[in-house]
């Protein structure tokens, strides 16, 4: 491939759409992944050799594309996902990554991973069920996650004969569920992933429908507006010192921009020192910008020299975050050991650690019905609910409503170092 054909530069600076897929068992989700990568022309030769020789072997009638995502030995024998499978792909207009997250109800946790830091959610309906409890559970916990877009792919409309009556009725009783969940941005795509049907090619088959592929869709949906833009946040991640002559004074704050848009000139305020100064200087690998913004990675450097270091925040001086060592979250809980009140974790926000005690379960949450379940004293695997969370040293934070990254944690087991809980800053 030549340089004509291959513009390095501009694919790094394409558009980068990140998005889930989520679905109950069998509705199809690795079978979608597969015909759109390879309807999209997004695989090697050898590489569908191999998946058609493999689906041979099993003796299937037709070229199972949902061996592209199904990695694992388990989950190629169940014919079933339990991981979650990272693919990436691009076409001329955008770059993809797609996570494709397993149906089982006990794969929960997988689902939150895997959707934490989508722009858009794909949630699989099999044109034969219609909407199910999986449906409602994939359904709040992308809500829960605050993903700015959700395609309800109704699949398999090839065992239903194509008929509209049956898309329609399955987008009515989602509008119905979603008009309680807090979702913004809803597209219906009546479609079939094992004939390729509205993927990436229009479905000769279904006249009466007249929107967007799903491939258009992902090109095209405008996400330019998805990060928090007005309040600047720039947690520190590294301190530069090259203790080099030619930088004798250089002292660089590094890390990746979590909100807002900052400028040389500007004034900051630096958390929690609370000490002001003024942007020198704003740098990256192809050299020193005069802005930056959310979810650029860029060194700072300050008019005055002041005490920063990893785990600290930069922010506006007149637009700072939460300082808060007591608050409450929307936990998931993601190991099988029970989680206790009173229990001791390591909390990781940002950049910063710090260690926490859980307070108090305010209730937790019935997925299937939305109801609160109240006087709880554990947590067990899946289980979400709303927790008091204490922490040994201030947090900067902002709700996550507010700002995806900044009102995130994790929770991490002092003993075992496993990622137990995915929180979201209520």
């Amino acid at each position: 491939m030549t340089n004509d054909q291959f513009d390095s530069r501009a694919y790094l600076d394409m558009e980068l759409l990140r998005f889930s897929t989520a679905g109950s068992v069998d509705d199809g989700k690795s079978t979608l992944i597969g015909r759109l990568l390879y309807d999209s022309k997004s695989i090697f030769e050898d590489q569908y050799d191999a998946i058609e020789a493999a689906s041979q072997k099993r003796g299937e009638e037709y070229v199972n594309l949902a061996l592209l995502t199904d990695g694992l030995r388990a989950e190629r024998e169940q014919g079933i996902t339990i991981d979650v499978a990272y693919r990436y792909f691009s076409t001329p207009k955008r770059k993809f990554i797609i996570g494709d997250t397993p149906g089982h109800i006990q794969y929960t946790r997988n689902m939150v991973t895997g959707a934490s830091t989508a722009n858009l959610s794909i949630i699989l309906v099999d044109a034969r069920k219609g909407i199910i409890e999986q449906t409602y559970r994939h359904s709040y916990i992308a809500s829960l996650l605050q993903i700015p877009h959700i395609i309800v792919c109704v699949n398999k409309m090839d065992l239903v004969n194509w008929d509209e009556k049956t898309f329609t009725q399955i987008v009515n009783d989602y509008k119905a569920f979603a008009s309680k969940l807090d979702v913004k941005d809803v597209h219906f795509i009546p479609i079939s992933a094992l004939e390729g049907d509205n993927v990436v090619k229009r479905s000769e088959h279904m006249d009466w429908y007249d929107g967007p592929t799903l491939l258009y869709l992902l090109e095209n949906i405008h996400i330019g507006s998805d990060l928090n833009h007005i309040d600047a946040r720039f947690p520190v991640q590294y301190v530069i010192r090259p203790m080099k002559n030619e930088y004798h004074d250089y002292r660089g704050y590094a890390g990746r921009i979590a909100g807002g848009v900052f400028r040389v000139g500007d004034k900051i305020k630096a958390l929690p020192s609370g000490f002001t100064s003024k942007i020198k200087s704003i740098s990256t690998m192809d050299g020193d910008l005069q802005e930056a913004f959310a979810p650029q990675s860029v060194t700072i450097l300050l008019e005055d020299e002041i005490d920063i270091s990893r785990g600290d925040m930069i922010v506006r001086e007149n637009n700072v975050p939460q300082v808060e060592q007591e608050f409450d979250v929307m936990l998931c809980w993601m190991n099988e050991k029970k989680m206790q009140t009173k229990g001791k974790y390591i909390l990781r926000h940002t950049t910063k650690e710090s260690k926490c005690l859980i307070k108090e379960i305010k209730y937790k949450l019935d997925i299937n019905n939305l109801q609160r379940v109240e006087n709880c004293t554990e947590l067990e695997l899946n289980d979400i609910a709303r927790v008091s969370i204490r922490t040994t040293a201030p947090l900067f934070f902002d709700s996550y409503r507010k700002n995806r990254i900044t009102g995130s944690l994790i929770l991490v087991d002092e003993t075992t170092n496993e990622t137990v809980a995915a929180g979201m800053i209520v």
